[in-house]
């Protein structure tokens, strides 16, 4: 061994470690070495940064302006709505006041205009609402009015229109419910109504509804006992969850001394005539009304007399009702209007057609009611004109003539005439719709809770 080989072995063993601490240090760098090796000698080759192409892109970007945005909002008139309710007491200045309105040209219109002063007839507890501009200046003003004597509900709004001010009234557009409520009779009918078992109590619309469609087997006075339970499906109507009106009874079911009487209303969709009929399709409703006048006497029956302007003797083919001159004058049955006019000695006159060979007469009008034209469909009890003294009369009265294929017949000699039948196609529609009142009453029936569904 030579001198320089001496010198390299000398200096390598210098320069191993001794302990075992630093072996295993150095033995776990030599792993580690290797290992990078072999991760080099697998990844790919990336080629540098500095060797590849290098595009520009030259783009002026224009950041936003603040301050024009802002003096751009500023420019935008700011709005703001206020809702109200009406309270005892309220005038039209403090009902403004409270909502935000600070317009007098709007209080002016308001008062003056017909539609717009509908406004002022609001009940306590009911809502309006404002839209003003950031000065106060009003925008638009709606609220919805009921009437209360047909349940119609209207809005009435108020919209500026440049420098001026419009009026609008439209029906409102109702949300429609379908209630169900069951009650026990402990006390009287009108007890059992006003009950609160399920968190509210009928409306008394209803409650005479279901006194007349059972009025035929029940009577109301005498037959009801502790113990009897009824079940009712009605409509209701409602704006912004407010109750607006009660609509129809769709369905009634009274258990009286162990006896159930059942009644669904069905409207046929093609026809659109509706009643009441049992479960088994059964109308409920009489054909004809006893009378065509609610409050009246009858001055002539159907007989001979002596004609009352030429003096001589002759058929009396109708019965006069004697009357107040404006007395409503109601259908007597469903039917078309056949005719609508004057009618010579008959003055006034509106004949209706009814199903099968049916027709009825009402002479003498002072006035026939307003959509009584050929063809158009009526209702039975439907006001169709008003009394008066036309033609050969001589004092106000209605003279109402009953005829069958043409021919006037005597109305108190004919039995009492059930309802139009339904056709088959009509008795399919029908089952549909008392199957879904079946299965209501079957959810009623034996617990005694309302229940309620759209």
């Amino acid at each position: 061994m030579n001198l320089k080989q001496k010198i390299t072995r000398q200096s390598l063993l210098q320069l191993v470690p001794q302990t075992r601490k630093a072996r295993i240090i150095s033995a776990g760098a030599a792993f580690l070495s290797v290992c990078a090796f072999g991760a080099v000698a697998v990844a790919p080759i990336v080629p540098d940064a500095a060797d590849m192409p290098v595009k520009s892109i030259e783009q002026d970007l224009e950041l936003p302006n603040l301050a024009d945005q802002i003096a751009a909002l500023q420019q935008n008139e700011q709005q703001f709505i206020h809702e109200e309710r009406i309270r005892p007491g309220d005038s039209l200045g403090s009902l403004f006041n409270r909502l935000g309105v600070d317009d007098a040209d709007a209080q002016k219109f308001v008062r003056s205009d017909k539609t717009a002063r509908r406004l002022l007839s609001l009940k306590t507890g009911k809502r309006i609402q404002a839209e003003t501009d950031e000065n106060g200046l009003l925008l638009s003003m709606r609220a919805t009015i009921t009437d209360g004597k047909a349940g119609d509900a209207r809005q009435i709004s108020v919209e500026r229109q440049g420098d001026k001010f419009v009026a609008l009234e439209a029906p409102a557009k109702l949300e429609r419910r379908v209630e169900m409520r069951s009650r026990v009779i402990t006390g009287s009918l009108y007890s059992a109504t006003d009950s609160n078992v399920d968190g509210g109590s009928m409306p008394d619309s209803v409650v005479s509804q279901m006194i007349e469609m059972f009025s035929t087997n029940i009577d109301f006075r005498s037959d009801i006992k502790r113990g009897d339970r009824f079940n009712v499906v009605y409509e209701t109507f409602w704006l912004d969850g407010e109750l607006v009106k009660t609509g129809r009874i769709l369905a009634g079911e009274f258990v009286n001394r162990g006896v159930a009487y059942q009644s669904v209303w069905y409207e046929d969709p093609v026809t659109k005539q509706g009643g009441y009929y049992s479960l088994d399709g059964k109308s409920l409703k009489k054909a004809f009304l006893k009378s065509p006048l609610e409050f009246s006497r009858i001055s002539s029956g159907f007989s001979m007399r002596v004609h009352p302007i030429s003096g001589k003797w002759k058929a009396h083919k109708g019965v006069d009702y004697a009357a107040t001159i404006g007395t409503p004058i109601r259908a007597s049955a469903d039917g078309t209007v056949d005719f609508a006019g004057n009618s010579g000695g008959y003055g006034n006159q509106v004949v209706l057609k009814h199903w099968s060979n049916y027709s009825t007469a009402y002479a003498h009008m002072s006035r026939i009611a307003p959509g009584m034209r050929k063809g158009a469909r009526i209702s039975q009890g439907q006001v169709i004109g008003y009394v008066g003294s036309t033609g050969w009369s001589t004092g106000p009265h209605l003279h109402y003539e009953f005829r069958v294929a043409g021919q006037a017949q005597d109305p108190s000699k004919l039995k009492s005439l059930a309802q139009q039948p339904l056709n088959p196609g009509e008795v399919a529609r029908f089952r549909m719709a008392a199957a879904d009142m079946k299965h209501r009453f079957s959810l009623l029936a034996p617990s005694g809770n309302a229940m309620a569904a759209r």
